[in-house]
C-alpha cells in the first residue's frame, strides 16, 4: 500500500452502530474518482461489501449508482439503504455485527487471515485476530 490517501477509512468506523458501511461508501467514492488503490479493486462489491449490502437488502451496484449519481454523503446513503431495502434489527443485526467484527477469528477464514498476515509481513502479530484487525494494521489505522 502507498502512504497517500488512496486507502479507505477504517472498517471499524461506524454510522448508526454499523461498522464497515462508511468504509464501503469511501471505497465507492474513491473508485469513482480514480483515487482508490488498485489493491482494492478486485473485491469491490464482494466479501464485506456484499455482506453489508445483504444485511441492508440492497444491491451493491444500485448503491454505487445512488452514491455516484447523487453525490450522497454517508448519512444519505444509509438512509437510502433503509428506505430501499431494510433497516436491520435484532436478532439479525446482532448476529451480523458479531460475524462482521469477528470474521477470521477461529472460523472458516482463520487460515486465510494467517496467510494474509504472513504475506503482509504481520505474521508475528498475535494481536491481529480478525479481518478488521488485519485491515487496520495493514493500512496503518
Amino acid at each position: 500500500m502507498s502512504d497517500t490517501r488512496d486507502i479507505p477509512c477504517s472498517c471499524k468506523a461506524e454510522i448508526d452502530g454499523l461498522p464497515y458501511f462508511l468504509r464501503m461508501c469511501d471505497k465507492i467514492r474513491m473508485f469513482a474518482a480514480g483515487e482508490l488503490h488498485t489493491d482494492y479493486h478486485n473485491n469491490l462489491g464482494r466479501a464485506m461489501d456484499l455482506w453489508t449490502c445483504q444485511l441492508l437488502n440492497v444491491e451493491y451496484t444500485d448503491l454505487v449508482t445512488f452514491i455516484t449519481d447523487t453525490g450522497a454523503d454517508d448519512r444519505a446513503a444509509l438512509d437510502w439503504c433503509y428506505q430501499t431495502g431494510t433497516k436491520p434489527e435484532s436478532p439479525v443485526l446482532d448476529w451480523w455485527l458479531s460475524h462482521i467484527r469477528n470474521c477470521g477469528y477461529r472460523d472458516a477464514l482463520s487460515e486465510r487471515i494467517e496467510m494474509r498476515k504472513a504475506d503482509a509481513g504481520l505474521g508475528q502479530r498475535d494481536d491481529i485476530t480478525t479481518f478488521f484487525d488485519f485491515m487496520d494494521a495493514e493500512e496503518g489505522h
